[in-house]
């Protein structure tokens, strides 16, 4: 029985997600899952995802807020502004038709004392397009991934 991906829900480092459906989603890989074990913040040992990298390339139309997702920066300024302002994308839930989510943890490093920003994240709205390019990985960025789309 196949998986249907219906979308993927992006939490950020201050608590707040996103929820992307299918269909605003445009190209998009997930670089090499592994199966871990451990505690996240004092939790339980649990078993997570990391993935070495991450690209993805969201429309225009998936510049909104679903109300499952309280967010109110995203309410405030779009989430595609929110997502260029804080680069902050810790994990996503990748949500399918039936069946439990998978957890994917995207690589992390601190751009300052703050801790809320990801050296490895960066993200870029198109002028051509309109849609947003994010790239979260140790060794590219998204000039790098994506430089034909500005």
């Amino acid at each position: 029985m196949e998986k249907g991906m219906t979308a993927l829900k992006f939490y950020f480092r201050n608590g707040e997600t996103w929820t992307i459906e299918r269909r605003y989603i445009g190209d998009l890989w997930i670089k090499q899952i592994t199966t871990s074990f451990g505690r996240i913040n004092g939790s339980e040992f649990v078993e997570i995802h990391p993935c070495a990298g991450f690209k993805i390339e969201i429309y225009q139309e998936g510049d909104y807020v679903q109300t499952a997702d309280i967010n109110l920066g995203g309410l405030e300024m779009g989430m595609f502004d929110r997502a260029k302002k804080f680069e902050d994308i810790e994990r996503m839930e990748i949500i399918y038709r039936s069946g439990k989510p998978d957890i994917v943890y995207f690589p992390y490093k601190d751009k300052d004392n703050e801790g809320l920003d990801n050296v490895y994240q960066s993200t870029k709205v198109s002028e051509k397009t309109k849609s947003l390019y994010i790239v979260i990985d140790p060794d590219k960025n998204v000039d790098d991934v994506y430089k034909d789309q500005f």
